[in-house]
């Protein structure tokens, strides 16, 4: 991700909203699907402007999964910390520096019985009762990033180019806020400094737990503040915040009072993510964008689906996630220009089935999670911009019957608070 000065942000926004044409014309996509681990499914979280895709794939007999960097297509494994059995990137790297953060279950068990927040987030999404602590890789080094004093568990999301870790991290406060049947302590969003300090960045006002989901290269952080609960959206997303300087700001919400969840910042402080559209914690939440200007506003979601999620954004302001619901139960999406399009009506003849789009980068470059509608497997993916005059045609897909796998549908559920039912 590139800086860039508040001088650069108004020409960006004239050519973005003279050019829909332009842009429109560039949207045709060929598909890449990328290695697995011998897992019959992957998801590809994050792609960053080296060309480095991120995310997880499942590891043989789709039980266990492992955090995975695809270089050229090629999927490196990166270990567990510790000899644990599972590990992810679950959320978008877009640092360039060399440095990618995810989540690694230890062998040990939590010495309370918790079920921290990472459980959602491996292949076979059920609470493992271990402890789970966020990791830094560098250079083939996978370190363990520490909870505050009192704590066991830490989840990391994000880093920017200075070296900023983002996530949340367990203190020893026993929270009355918590479902102890899953979570014991409290946890606060955390910025894991260069030098190896903690910052810790404070819920709002009223609330006891916090977490941060995103970072960018200005230093500033987003992520949610509310109660405690099962530390897995729902409550513990009652408010969307923004931290500068440590401080942190109600970003608002569409209508809704929980899972008010950004998942992406870019650098010019446009954010995105989902949220409820009415009051309660049932799952009626929608895609939104943020701006300082205009504030939370919807971004919708495919007529007569369910509900939609934004899980990246680049500078451009292309928007990218995935709406759910409908003959397919997920499609990947594409919010350009005002428009929100199935990826699916993109593609280039007999590419897979798009499930769901993770990240964008600086070029157009989206990476997500397939379907082999043969094989039933379900690889991640790059999807490449090529000129319209190279394309015989649209692909139809969007339109097909297509049968997603209990196995998938499970998984991508769990990972995305998705489904009907958190806990199995």
């Amino acid at each position: 991700m590139k800086s860039r000065c508040y001088s650069n942000l108004f020409p960006i926004i004239i050519i973005v909203l003279a050019s829909p044409i332009l842009l429109m014309a560039q949207s045709n996509y060929r598909i890449q699907t990328l290695g697995e681990l011998g897992g019959s499914s992957a998801s590809a979280n994050g792609i960053n402007d080296r060309g480095w895709i991120t995310g997880a794939a499942n590891l043989p007999g789709d039980l266990t999964s492992m955090a995975t960097l695809w270089l050229k297509g090629v999927p490196v494994p990166l270990g567990t910390l510790q000899n644990g059995p599972n590990s992810a990137i679950a959320w978008p790297v877009k640092s360039s520096n060399g440095i990618i953060v995810g989540i690694s279950e230890l062998a040990d068990a939590d010495p309370l019985g918790e079920n921290f927040s990472c459980w959602p987030f491996f292949a076979a999404g059920v609470p493992t009762g271990r402890v789970c602590q966020g990791f830094r890789w560098q250079n083939g080094q996978m370190t363990a990033l520490p909870p505050f004093p009192g704590g066991y568990s830490t989840y990391a999301t994000g880093v920017n180019n200075r070296g900023q870790i983002v996530g949340w991290a367990e203190n020893g406060v026993h929270d009355p806020t918590c479902d102890t049947t899953m979570q014991i302590l409290q946890f606060h969003a955390v910025i894991w400094q260069p030098n190896g300090e903690m910052q810790e960045l404070l819920p709002l006002a009223g609330d006891s737990t916090s977490a941060a989901t995103a970072i960018n290269d200005r230093g500033q952080v987003v992520g949610i503040s509310g109660d405690c609960g099962v530390a897995v959206g729902s409550v513990s997303a009652r408010h969307a915040v923004l931290w500068e300087d440590g401080i942190p700001q109600d970003l608002g919400n569409i209508g809704g009072d929980a899972w008010n969840t950004p998942t992406a910042i870019n650098n010019h402080g446009m954010i995105v993510g989902f949220a409820n559209l009415t009051p309660g914690t049932g799952r009626n939440f929608e895609a939104f964008i943020w701006t300082s200007a205009g504030g939370m506003k919807s971004l919708g979601k495919i007529p007569g689906d369910l509900r939609s999620e934004a899980l990246g954004i680049n500078e451009q302001g292309q928007i990218v996630g995935l709406s759910r619901g409908g003959p397919n139960l997920f499609r990947a999406v594409l919010w350009q220009d005002g428009q929100l399009i199935d990826m699916n009506t993109l593609t280039i003849p007999g590419s897979p089935f798009l499930l769901l789009a993770g990240d964008v980068d600086q070029e157009g470059h989206i990476v997500g999670e397939a379907l082999n509608t043969e094989t039933l497997e379900s690889p991640a993916f790059i999807a490449s911009p090529v000129s319209p005059g190279r394309m015989a045609s649209l692909n139809a897909q969007s339109n097909r019957n297509i049968r997603v796998p209990e196995r998938v549908r499970k998984q991508i559920e769990q990972r995305l608070g998705l489904a009907s039912e958190l806990i199995p």
